[in-house]
């Protein structure tokens, strides 16, 4: 599958309908604040779940393809934190941008608490000169949220004297449930044999509290800041055999949580394996994620583990994850050729 970039037409500024979109995204990032607490879930193969990285890869592959994720943290523990993600993106022709549909359904705390998010994208692509372009959009959907706090069991609760569980739960739970809007921007730019990208989730910061009175409900503001490169090089000797090597870089922010990834993947032919470090910003890291791929020209396997060198290690026991990516559809010629050269793991 060719997955190389030579954009050929000439630079279109944006519609006057996506200026007023990127300045009102822009205005909401300037309207809002970082103090209140929360945290997305996270995908160790960022680049297998393009669209939940950020919105803007939306319509960047050669193809159609439909991404399938599932992660499972901390196995030692039971169903701790449970993730499961599918999205599909496409080019559309006849257009100078691609869509995109995004779910995610995640469960935490063996059940205690589950997340329904959906949405659907569309990014608008500029190209700017050979081998220059870059991408912007907008996501709108929600998310739902249920939590179900009948199996939990809080001190109040315990009689001190018989150890018996007598009470009730001490908080005012007003609902079980509650479904929120949500709106995500990105943008996504490629410069030859490199690219970088920017992505504001949550723009709104909704209220995701069931509380009365509950001040710190909101969800984060989420900053994402990624960029990579890919090199071409050649095995010394008689048969030389090309591969590539491409180094990563995502930064993550929100709320008070603040993580740098950085990452190597090396493909060669149908095999792809990869080395991430994961830091919280600390002295000491939060993990280490080893990958191994397997990739053809409509199908693509992955699969990463997380070695956890926090306190939690003894507890945890790591992460698995797993992605699937299946490539559909037939090529069509495009307008301008504006494909994205980043890793698939």
């Amino acid at each position: 599958m060719n997955n190389s970039f030579s954009g050929n037409g000439p630079y279109r500024w944006p519609d006057f309908g996506f200026k007023i979109i990127f300045f009102f995204a822009f205005g909401l990032l300037m309207n809002s604040t970082l103090i209140v607490k929360g945290q997305d879930p996270e995908f160790s193969q960022s680049y297998a779940n393009p669209l939940y990285l950020n919105p803007a890869f939306a319509g960047t592959n050669a193809l159609p393809r439909v991404n399938v994720n599932y992660r499972n943290q901390w196995p030692r523990l039971g169903n701790t934190y449970t993730t499961y993600s599918m999205s599909y993106d496409k080019y559309v022709n006849g257009t100078s941008g691609g869509i995109g549909f995004r779910t995610l359904y995640d469960v935490q705390l063996n059940g205690v608490i589950n997340s329904l998010s959906s949405s659907m994208i569309y990014s608008e692509h500029f190209n700017i000169s050979q081998g220059v372009f870059f991408t912007m959009a907008l996501e709108s959907g929600f998310i739902y949220r249920k939590f179900n706090t009948s199996g939990l069991i809080f001190p109040g609760m315990i009689d001190q004297g018989t150890g018996e569980i007598t009470g009730s739960s001490p908080f005012p739970v007003e609902s079980g449930e509650k479904m929120i809007p949500d709106f995500s921007f990105g943008t996504v730019g490629q410069f030859d044999d490199y690219y970088v990208g920017f992505a504001l989730h949550h723009l709104t910061q909704p209220d995701q509290s069931i509380f009365k009175g509950d001040q710190t409900g909101k969800l984060p503001l989420k900053i994402t800041v990624h960029a990579g490169a890919k090199s071409h090089e050649y095995h010394r000797g008689l048969l030389s055999k090309e591969f590539t090597v491409s180094p990563n870089l995502i930064y993550l922010q929100q709320g008070s949580f603040r993580q740098i990834n950085l990452g190597l993947y090396i493909k060669e032919d149908w095999l792809t394996y990869g080395l991430w470090y994961r830091n919280n910003l600390s002295y000491r890291p939060n993990s280490l994620t080893a990958m191994l791929g397997y990739q053809s020209e409509k199908f693509q396997f992955g699969y990463s583990f997380d070695f956890s060198s926090s306190n939690i290690a003894a507890y945890g026991n790591g992460a698995h994850e797993i992605s699937l990516i299946f490539f559909v559809g037939k090529y069509h010629k495009r307008q301008y050729n504006n494909t994205m050269i980043i890793p698939q793991m």
